[in-house]
């Protein structure tokens, strides 16, 4: 992988881990905080589950995934030779070790850590940056292949 995308994975999961942090320390539990009306907001919550809570139960599971997940994307990451792919592969690996590091750090222990959720999108979902960077990272790979650019011109 090239140093872009060392450096794109490292400020990623920097950035969330930090916007956790703050998260953590400025926000209640439940407690909603409008930016955009009732499009956006801040809400604190901890996510045992996938997307949307799913498998919720299943949280375990949901972490070997997550990490089976995070390996395969430093792999395409470290393989490619593109800047831009580099780029969009690191965002997404920076944004799967963030929410993996919570799986693995936080409570109720390793493997079945709940992730920290605090961006409300309207009624639909509470995310956070992790998930903002793996949304923005798989849009550009997606363009870049739509485009015809090769990983390793």
């Amino acid at each position: 992988m090239t140093l872009l995308g060392h450096l794109a994975a490292l400020a990623a999961v920097a950035i969330d881990q930090l916007s956790k942090v703050w998260a953590e320390a400025n926000l209640a539990v439940g407690e909603r905080h409008p930016l955009l009306g009732d499009m956006l907001a801040l809400q604190l919550t901890y996510n045992p589950g996938a997307a949307f809570s799913l498998g919720a139960s299943a949280t375990p599971l949901i972490t070997v995934l997550a990490a089976a997940g995070t390996m395969f994307a430093a792999w395409l990451a470290w393989r490619t030779t593109s800047l831009p792919w580099a780029l969009s592969l690191g965002l997404i690996l920076g944004g799967a070790l963030g929410n993996v590091i919570d799986r693995l750090a936080r409570h109720p222990g390793p493997g079945r850590g709940h992730v920290v959720d605090f961006i409300a999108y309207a009624d639909w979902f509470i995310g956070n940056l992790a998930d903002v960077f793996v949304f923005g990272g798989l849009t550009l790979c997606i363009a870049f292949a739509f485009m015809g650019k090769s990983m390793r011109p």
